[in-house]
C-alpha cells in the first residue's frame, strides 16, 4: 500500500496524473479489465482525482461525475458511479460483466465499495480520508 498526503487539489490532481502515466506503461496479460475502485466520504476528491487520471490518459473532453446515470463511457475508460446503488446486482444490468472481461478497459468506479462482491481480487482500491486544513491522505492498494 502507498500512502500519499496531499496540501490541495493541485497535488492530487498531479497524483492522478502520475498514476495515469504509469497505467499508461502497464501491459494488461490478464483476461479482464484494470479496475480501480475510489472510496470516500463526499467531497474527498474521488471525482477530481479521476477527471485528471483521465487526462493523464489522454482522453479529452469534461469528464463530468455520472451519479445519476450510474456509468459514462470515454474511449476504453468506463466511470461508475454507485453513490445512488442500493445492491451490487443493479450494475449488472449495464452489460458490467461484459465491460469487466475486456483487457483493454480501464474502470474508474466512485463508492466501489458498496459492489465489492462483483469485483475482481485485483481490484486497485484508491481511499481518500479528509483531514484539518482542507488536505487529504490518499492510500492506494
Amino acid at each position: 500500500m502507498e500512502t500519499f498526503l496531499v496540501q490541495n487539489k493541485k497535488q492530487t490532481e498531479n497524483l492522478a496524473k502520475m498514476l495515469a502515466k504509469e497505467i499508461l506503461k502497464y501491459k494488461n496479460n490478464k483476461k479482464q479489465a484494470l479496475v480501480f475502485g475510489f472510496v470516500g466520504n463526499l467531497g474527498a476528491g474521488k471525482t477530481t482525482f479521476i477527471q485528471s487520471f483521465t487526462k493523464g490518459l489522454g482522453i479529452r473532453g469534461r469528464l463530468t461525475s455520472p451519479t445519476f446515470v450510474l456509468m459514462k463511457k470515454y474511449g476504453n475508460l468506463y466511470h461508475l458511479d454507485c453513490y445512488r446503488i442500493k445492491d451490487h446486482k443493479d450494475v449488472l444490468a449495464l452489460d458490467f460483466a461484459e465491460i469487466i472481461n475486456e483487457p483493454k478497459n480501464i474502470i474508474a468506479i466512485e463508492w466501489a465499495e458498496k459492489i465489492k462482491k462483483v469485483l475482481p481480487k485485483d481490484t486497485i482500491w484508491i481511499k481518500f480520508k479528509i483531514l484539518p486544513n482542507n488536505k487529504r491522505k490518499i492510500e492506494i492498494s
